[in-house]
């Protein structure tokens, strides 16, 4: 998988979580749909999902850090400005 999409991936995983997460959105979604008894185990899944997208995002920034840092050019070592 590339680095932006990974990045992508992650970001959006991670807001759409957070969302859920703090907002009642789902409170609402699932009372009006009639499933508002799942609403008790929400929590056991919701957090877990948020810790994964938010690593899966600093994965990304790190890749792309990683990757840049290699195209970056060389920069000249203290023996040899000497």
């Amino acid at each position: 998988m590339k680095d932006a999409a990974i990045l992508k991936t992650g970001a959006v995983g991670s807001v759409i979580v957070a969302v859920c997460c703090f907002t009642p959105v789902l409170v609402v979604l699932l009372g009006a749909v009639g499933l508002s008894a799942w609403l008790g185990w929400i929590d056991y899944v919701l957090f877990p999902m948020l810790a994964l997208f938010l690593g899966v995002t600093a994965y990304g920034f790190w890749r792309r850090q990683r990757a840049a840092a290699r195209c970056a050019p060389e920069t000249q070592t203290s023996k040899e400005s000497l």
